[in-house]
C-alpha cells in the first residue's frame, strides 16, 4: 500500500492517471447520455428506428479504432507523448463543448457525429495511454501503474454510467444545462492534469502516414512477427470480448432473471467494475513489482468458475422486484459476488498481459504495438456483438446458456494459457502458498539479473527451500536435485514441469554427474537461471555444511555471474532435520518468520566455493541478526592455505556458521 500511495503522489504518474481517468469518465457520461436521449427522446419525437440508431451509435464509436489506431501509434512513437496528450485533451474539450451546445439545442444528428469524434479522440489516446508508462515509471512499478490505470478506467466507466443516469433523471432544460456544464468542466480538469504530465520524448523517427486500412494491416503484421507479443494481444482482446458480452447482456439478464429495474442493472455493473479494480490491485500485490504471466491462466480459471456459477442462478421470482426486495434476497447478493469474482479474475488476467506488451515491445515500436492491440480489441468487440446476436437472436438460446458459453470460452482460454505458461503459473501458485504458510520477507531481488544466464547458490535448511526460492525469484529457476527424489512416482510430473535437473551420486551412477553438468550447461547457454545448494545435503544441526566442488565445475564450463542467497527461519520447521527425520509428526511453526536475502552478483572469475560460502554465510548471519535483533559475531573468513603449514586458516568461533 505504501508503494501504491507513493506512485499516486509521483508527478511522473499521478497527472497522467487523472488525465486518463477523467477522460474515461467524460466519454461514458457523454455516450450514455446520448443513448438515453436517442432512445427516450429522439426515437419517439422523430420516429427513428431504435434498433437501427443504437447499432449506428455502436458502429460510430468502434469505427475510429479501425481507422485511426495505426496512425495514433505512429503519432505516439514519432512525437513527444506529453504534447500529444495535451493536443488530444484540447480535441476532447472542443468535442464536449460542441456536445453541450448540441444537447441544449436538441441536435441529435449532430450528437451522433460528435460520438464519432469522441471515438476518434479515444482511438488516438489509446496508444499513448500504455506507451508512456514505461518512460515515466520504473520497471518494478510498471505492474502497479497498470493496475491503477485499469482500476481507474473501470471505476470511471461505472461512475460515468451512473452520472449519466442521475443527470438525465433531473429532466427538462435543467438536466441539459447540467450535462453540458459537466462535460465541459471535466474536460477542463483533464486538460489541467495533462499540462502537469512530464515530457516523454519520441522513441523513434519516421514519416507520418494516415493509411487507414494499409496502416492497420501493417501494425498487425508487425505484431504477428513477434509471436509472444501477438499472443498477449489476442489474450487482451479475448478479455474485451468477454467483458463486452457480459456488459451488453446484463440489462437483459436483469429483466428476465433478476426481474429488477434500472437500479439492479447499476448494482450488477458496479459489482463487475469493483471486481476488476480489486483484481488489478491483487495482481499488483502478488506481482511484487515484477511481470507475473503465471497470473494469466489463474485469472482465466477464476473467470470460468465464477462464470459457470453465475450462469446457474435461477430467476428471482415471477413478478417485478424492487431494489428493496432484491437487497433482502441472498440469491441476489450471490449474483453480485459472482460478478465481483468475474471482475477479479479479469483484473488478474489482463494486467500481466498489458505489462508483457509494454516490456517486450521495443521502445521504437511500443505505441504501434498498443495500436495493434486497440485494433484487435475493436474487432473482438464487434465479434462479441455478432456472437450475442447469433446465439440469442438467431439460435434462440437462453441467457443461462449464453453466459455458460462465455464461461466455457473462459475455461478454454485458461487451459490454453496454462499450457503456454505452465511453469510461471506453477511458480506464482507456489509463491502464494508459501506466503500463506510463512511470513516471508525478501530482500535483494534486484540482484537477480533481468535477463541472461546466472547461478543462484544458497544454504540448504529444509525440503521447503526450493519452493521458497522458486516462489520468490522474479525469474523461473532450474533446480539441481537428488535423482531418487526426482524420480518419485508421485512427484516426478511436478519436478519435470518445474524444470528440475536430477543429479545422481557418482557411486550410484558414475556418468550421472556428467549428464547433470551437461543439462546445467545447456540451461545456462539458453540464458536461464540455475539454482543449486552447493552443500549437497540438508543441514543436520542448523549450521552450514562445506560447499562442494560442483559449483566450480559448472563455472569452469560456463563462466556466468553467481548470486549468493541465504535462508533463515526454516530450521526447526516440519520439513527440516530438526528432529532427526523430516516430516515427523504434525506440521508445526505455521506462519513462522522466514527471511530470504539475495546478495550482489559475483563475477565468475572471482567466484570459488570458499568465497561463495563466505558470502552466503555473511548474508545468513546478517538476516539472523536482523530477525533476533541481537549482537552477532563476524562471519567466517576463509583464506588461502597457510604457506608454512599448508593448512587452511579459518576462524570458527562459537555461534559462527561453521561451528
Amino acid at each position: 500500500m505504501r508503494n501504491a500511495l507513493n506512485l499516486m503522489r509521483s508527478r511522473f504518474f499521478a497527472p497522467f492517471f487523472w488525465t486518463q481517468a477523467l477522460g474515461a469518465f467524460n466519454d461514458n457520461v457523454f455516450k450514455n447520455v446520448l443513448l438515453l436521449l436517442v432512445t427516450f427522446v429522439a426515437v419517439p419525437r422523430l420516429g427513428w428506428d431504435a434498433g437501427l440508431i443504437n447499432n449506428l451509435a455502436a458502429a460510430l464509436f468502434i469505427l475510429p479504432y479501425l481507422l485511426f489506431s495505426a496512425w495514433g501509434g505512429q503519432l505516439a512513437d514519432y512525437r513527444d507523448k506529453r504534447q500529444l496528450i495535451i493536443a488530444l485533451k484540447w480535441l476532447e474539450l472542443v468535442t464536449m463543448s460542441c456536445a453541450a451546445l448540441a444537447i441544449w439545442m436538441d441536435a441529435y444528428a449532430l450528437l451522433l457525429g460528435l460520438l464519432f469524434m469522441m471515438g476518434t479522440q479515444s482511438a488516438l489516446f489509446g496508444p499513448v495511454k500504455y506507451a508512456i508508462l514505461p518512460q515515466h515509471v520504473q520497471r518494478t512499478e510498471l505492474v502497479q501503474a497498470n493496475a491503477w490505470v485499469e482500476m481507474g478506467t473501470f471505476l470511471a466507466i461505472l461512475l460515468g454510467t451512473l452520472g449519466a443516469g442521475i443527470l438525465m433523471a433531473l429532466g427538462g432544460n435543467q438536466a441539459h444545462l447540467l450535462i453540458g456544464v459537466t462535460l465541459v468542466m471535466v474536460s477542463l480538469c483533464g486538460l489541467g492534469a495533462a499540462l502537469l504530465v512530464p515530457p516523454a520524448p519520441a522513441q523513434s523517427r519516421g514519416q507520418l502516414k494516415w493509411q487507414p486500412f494499409r496502416g492497420s494491416w501493417q501494425v498487425l503484421s508487425n505484431a504477428w512477427r513477434t509471436p509472444r507479443i501477438f499472443r498477449a494481444l489476442i489474450g487482451i482482446s479475448m478479455f474485451w470480448f468477454l467483458g463486452a458480452c457480459y456488459l451488453t447482456q446484463l440489462p437483459l439478464w436483469t429483466s428476465h432473471v433478476v426481474r429488477g429495474q434500472a437500479g439492479a442493472v447499476t448494482m450488477l455493473l458496479a459489482a463487475f467494475a469493483v471486481g476488476v479494480g480489486l483484481g488489478s490491485l491483487i495482481c499488483a500485490r502478488l506481482s511484487a513489482g515484477r511481470l507475473e504471466v503465471g497470473l494469466v491462466p489463474i485469472g482465466a480459471f477464476v473467470l470460468a468458475l465464477a462464470g459457470f456459477d453465475f450462469a446457474a442462478h435461477p430467476a428471482l421470482g415471477t413478478g417485478i422486484n424492487t431494489l428493496a426486495d432484491l437487497v433482502g434476497m441472498p440469491r441476489f447478493w450471490w449474483m453480485l459476488f459472482d460478478l465481483t469474482l468475474i471482475g477479479v479474475g479479469g483484473g488478474l488476467y489482463i494486467i500481466p498481459l498489458y505489462t508483457l506488451v509494454q516490456l517486450r515491445s521495443s521502445d521504437e515500436h511500443r505505441a504501434r504495438m498498443i495500436a495493434a492491440n486497440n485494433i484487435l480489441n475493436a474487432l473482438f468487440m464487434v465479434l462479441s456483438a455478432a456472437f450475442g446476436a447469433v446465439l440469442i437472436g438467431v439460435m434462440g438460446v437462453t441467457l443461462h446458456t449464453f453466459f455458460a458459453s462465455l464461461a466455457a470460452i473462459s475455461l478454454l482460454t485458461a487451459l490454453v494459457c496454462a499450457l503456454l505458461q505452465a511453469r510461471p503459473m506453477m511458480r506464482i501458485s507456489i509463491f502464494v502458498l508459501v506466503h500463506m504458510w510463512y511470513r516471508l520477507r525478501i530482500k535483494g531481488l534486484e540482484n537477480i539479473p533481468d535477463e541472461g544466464a546466472a547461478i543462484v547458490v544458497c544454504n540448504h535448511v529444509s525440503f521447503m527451500d526450493a519452493l521458497v526460492m522458486g516462489g520468490a525469484s522474479p525469474r523461473p529457476l532450474r533446480f539441481l536435485m537428488d535423482k531418487p527424489i526426482y524420480e518419485s512416482p508421485w512427484l516426478n510430473w511436478f519436478f519435470r514441469m518445474a524444470g528440475a535437473i536430477p543429479v545422481a551420486s557418482e557411486r550410484r551412477d558414475p556418468k550421472g554427474m556428467r549428464r547433470a553438468l551437461d543439462l546445467v550447461s545447456k540451461a545456462l547457454q539458453n540464458g536461464e537461471v540455475v539454482m543449486l545448494f552447493p552443500e549437497g545435503r540438508l543441514t543436520r544441526d542448523g549450521h552450514m555444511n562445506e560447499f562442494r566442488r560442483g559449483i566450480e565445475l559448472i563455472l569452469r564450463r560456463d563462466p556466468v555471474p553467481v548470486v549468493p542467497a541465504a535462508l533463515s527461519g526454516l530450521w526447526g520447521s516440519w520439513s527440516s532435520r530438526y528432529d532427526g527425520v523430516p516430516f515427523k509428526g504434525m506440521p508445526r511453526r505455521f506462519r513462522a518468520r522466514v527471511c530470504l536475502s539475495f546478495g550482489a552478483p559475483v563475477a565468475s572469475e572471482t567466484a570459488t566455493r570458499k568465497s561463495l560460502q563466505a558470502s552466503v554465510a555473511a548474508l545468513k548471519i546478517n538476516i539472523d541478526h536482523r530477525a533476533s535483533n541481537k549482537p552477532f559475531k563476524e562471519p567466517v573468513v576463509l583464506t588461502e592455505p597457510d604457506a608454512a603449514t599448508g593448512q587452511e586458516k579459518r576462524q570458527a568461533e562459537p555461534g559462527s556458521v561453521e561451528r
